[in-house]
């Protein structure tokens, strides 16, 4: 079910915020994904989603140390870039090995500017006048594949109207990579209709949220408000 994310009241140029899970179509034990937003001490927000391997409390407790770790860094004026490096070795210091892949997106409502990051994890989809394109993806390997790693970083300036879609792997069931992606951004039409977030991320759960799914599965979807 498509759920709003409760920011300070919507003007000009803020997001309208929702998001969904979607749990496996079988029994599975909890995963490690997450999405998150935030409004920062500035007056931006940041906007995260990511994903552990792995099932159960370990995956569950290891989530919730990231995303703890995430807006702890994001409140202190940690980029993006940065904030993944710290992240890259915040669990390369945890006693079990795991891997994780992130998106982390800084929005300035003022400026309309937007900065982010990622680690091994699909890139932000943005979706304006009825088309959409993945952004284009600075430089991030997954987080804990290797020690010291660092994150480069992008910047896009977003419009009034604009819907930028973060994912995480399994939205579409059956496909990944580019497959995925074009599936994703067959919904542009519907994506130009809506009047909130809300509607974009309820497109997303028609589509794809009845079909036969392996694992655990996030979407977050930010729109410019008018």
């Amino acid at each position: 079910m498509a759920r709003p994310l409760r920011l300070p009241p919507a003007g000009p140029g803020t997001l309208d915020l929702a998001g969904a899970h979607l749990p496996p179509s079988t029994h599975t034990r909890i995963g490690g994904d997450w999405y998150d937003a935030l409004e920062l001490p500035d007056g931006a927000t940041l906007l995260s989603v990511g994903e552990l391997t792995g099932h159960g409390t370990g995956a569950a407790s290891g989530m919730a140390m990231m995303l703890g770790a995430v807006r702890g860094m994001a409140m202190t004026g940690t980029a993006p870039g940065p904030l993944l490096a710290c992240l890259d070795r915040l669990l390369d210091a945890t006693a079990q090995p795991v891997l994780g892949s992130a998106v982390c997106v800084r929005y300035r409502p003022d400026t309309g500017s937007l900065l982010w990051a990622r680690a091994g994890h699909p890139a932000p989809l943005l979706f304006r006048g009825g088309t959409g394109r993945a952004l284009d993806a600075p430089a991030g390997v997954l987080l804990g594949a290797t020690s010291g790693a660092s994150y480069g970083q992008a910047e896009e300036t977003l419009e009034a109207g604009d819907v930028l879609l973060l994912h995480t792997d399994g939205l579409v069931p059956g496909h990944a990579g580019a497959t995925a992606v074009r599936q994703l951004l067959r919904l542009a039409s519907h994506f130009a209709a809506a009047h909130t977030a809300q509607d974009c991320v309820r497109a997303v759960v028609r589509e794809f949220g009845e079909q036969e799914r392996d694992d655990h599965a996030c979407v977050l979807v930010a729109r410019v408000t008018p």
